[in-house]
């Protein structure tokens, strides 16, 4: 079976993290992805403390389309600076883990 990864970003809006999370289901890098917020993060930029609110957009995807998905993340972001962090799925349910390779296999040309 594949390796599954779950990535994390996060963004100032609710709108700006729906735009991500369907741009990358629609573009096969990612099976699905979940959105919560707002949550609070506290952290320094260009010099001072900030304290913003952030909705964090949990993507689910295969280690093989990690980079396309990265790629996508890095032209899509409003940030300068996206938070993009990958983590392996250690254990999951077989089925489950099969239908996330499965639907972020890219779609073949016609």
């Amino acid at each position: 079976m594949a390796e599954i990864l779950t990535v994390l970003t996060t963004t100032g809006s609710q709108e700006d993290a729906q735009a991500l999370a369907s741009g990358a289901v629609e573009r096969r890098v990612a099976a699905c992805a979940q959105i919560d917020g707002p949550v609070t993060s506290v952290f320094r930029w260009e010099g001072a403390v900030r304290t913003e609110p952030e909705w964090r957009v949990l993507f689910k995807t295969s280690a093989a389309r990690y980079d396309a998905l990265e790629a996508y993340l890095r032209e899509a972001h409003p940030y300068d600076v996206p938070e993009i962090i990958a983590a392996p799925v250690v254990r999951g349910g077989d089925a489950y883990l099969r239908w996330v390779e499965k639907e972020t296999r890219p779609s073949r040309p016609s």
